[in-house]
């Protein structure tokens, strides 16, 4: 690639065009209310919304797919649970199966190993009574010292819930002094370690603040050499982000939400993974009972589920773990954004051109005046000077396979007071869509789906305005 930044972008967008780009709807600085518009933008220009690790965009056939719905409930109200009345609609009974396939393909698992339902942490808090299943003896659970707090919540709680302290019954994993991101041999190390005692390893796939993509499958294979250990994935973050191979890698389960890169809008409907050697009755244990859930009669056999029996004979399968049925608008927002995964090449595509996104991200910030390799270097600096901003990269870049869409920048100063908070206030204004995780760090992520090469290419260069009006140079 040529040095040139401008030039680059447009080379990279004329080779590797965003195709899907006009199948969502983009903000523009009219619709976000931005009154001060750059120069060679007007007020319906799209802005650089690079927040899709936050809440995916709006596909334009989401509004006529819950449309349908409405009409569907207006025209023949609850028969349409059983006669749908659009051609080849899906009778409401039966509104998520269709989706189980395409998700199966996001994620690297058999149709029967997905179902969609609930939301995030109620999958988690699901996942954790079939598969959380502490002894004297083996009772501790591992994850990230850093989990996303719902996480944290949910794991103090299943500790209390089987009467166990949570100072006793939680390890926390937590990066080398000086270090943002866990390494993968000192997890492995942790397991060892604590291999007599642990009864559940629950990491995220891809961690929420660094960007850090977990090795899945090296740290699956690892646990289920000590048998009795559990092993289940948070794939909020990694889950249309990356390429996942659950079936493959030998998951035991893992959960996910769908509102971030699956696009399904905010607070969309989640989604379980069950490893397929927990579907027959008994699941490991081969008795003639089934796995423990918390039970629903739309987990129940689909035959005999009007029948009001007594009586729990459960889907098998992810199915199985249903309880109540899905909101029917929710499930059609997902179908759509997921079949436009389908449309363009699915999971394995979209991601060559997602890492092509990032590595150009990543480029620009190199070449930005502001960027640090990492935080002794700015101190090193920063001693010599007075007034003094930067950033660091503190997601791991080396690698294709440590990362997702997202990067993570964090903010660096001397001499000024929160530097962070006024920059993403001003880059916002600039029309620059990302987030902000206090108390120094914004995090950027191109989707593959909607953004482009000129949507990175902008994005850093108002951030380097935006950090040069800061520091008044």
């Amino acid at each position: 690639m040529t040095t040139n930044s401008t030039l680059k972008w447009e080379k990279l967008d004329e080779k590797f065009p965003c195709e899907s780009r006009d199948e969502f709807h983009i903000p523009t600085y009219k619709s976000l209310g931005i009154p001060n518009i750059p120069e060679g933008k007007t007020e319906t220009s799209s802005v650089n919304y690079l927040c899709g690790n936050s809440l995916g965009l709006m596909p334009k056939q989401t509004k006529i797919a819950i449309n349908h719905e409405l009409q569907a409930w207006a025209e023949r109200g609850v028969e349409s649970h059983f006669r749908h009345p659009k051609e080849n609609g899906t009778p409401w009974v039966d509104i998520d199966l269709p989706l189980c396939p395409l998700m199966a393909s996001i994620v690297g698992a058999n149709t029967e190993e997905v179902a969609v339902l609930n939301s995030l942490t109620v999958n988690l808090n699901n996942m954790l009574v079939s598969f959380y299943k502490p002894t004297p003896m083996r009772y501790k659970i591992l994850f990230e010292a850093g989990a996303f707090p719902s996480d944290c919540y949910v794991f103090i709680n299943q500790c209390r819930n089987h009467g166990i302290d949570p100072e006793d019954g939680l390890i926390k994993l937590r990066p080398r002094e000086g270090e943002y991101t866990l390494r993968t041999e000192d997890i492995l190390e942790t397991i060892e370690k604590n291999c007599e005692c642990l009864a559940l390893v629950c990491l995220p796939g891809i961690q929420y603040y660094t960007g850090q993509l977990f090795d899945i499958e090296t740290i699956t294979k690892a646990v289920h050499g000590y048998p009795g250990i559990v092993v289940g994935w948070d794939l909020a973050h990694a889950v249309g982000n990356s390429e996942l191979k659950l079936h493959h890698w030998n998951v035991d389960f893992a959960v996910w939400c769908s509102y971030k890169y699956l696009n399904a809008g905010p607070g969309g409907i989640g989604g379980i993974f069950v490893h397929e050697r927990y579907h027959t009755r008994g699941g490991n244990n081969n008795n003639n009972t089934y796995l423990t859930r918390q039970a629903g009669w739309w987990g129940n056999k689909k035959e005999e589920r009007f029948l009001m029996k007594d009586t729990f004979d459960p889907i098998p399968g992810a199915l199985g773990f249903r309880q109540s049925n899905p909101s029917v608008l929710d499930v059609v927002a997902l179908r759509v954004s997921l079949e436009i995964f389908e449309k363009y090449g699915g999971i394995t595509q979209l991601m060559k051109r997602s890492l092509l996104l990032t590595k150009f991200l990543f480029e620009l910030l190199q070449e930005s005046p502001f960027y640090y390799e990492n935080v002794p270097i700015f101190e090193e600096k920063a001693a010599e000077t007075g007034k003094i901003l930067g950033f660091v990269v503190i997601t791991p870049c080396k690698n294709d396979k440590d990362h997702g869409a997202q990067l993570s920048l964090l903010f660096l100063s001397k001499g000024l007071e929160r530097p962070m908070e006024t920059i993403f206030e001003i880059i916002n204004q600039q029309g620059v869509i990302a987030d902000e995780r206090k108390p120094d760090v914004i995090r950027l992520a191109p989707a593959p789906l909607y953004n482009t090469f000129q949507d990175v290419y902008e994005s850093v260069q108002i951030l380097n305005n935006a950090m040069k009006n800061v520091t008044g140079y």
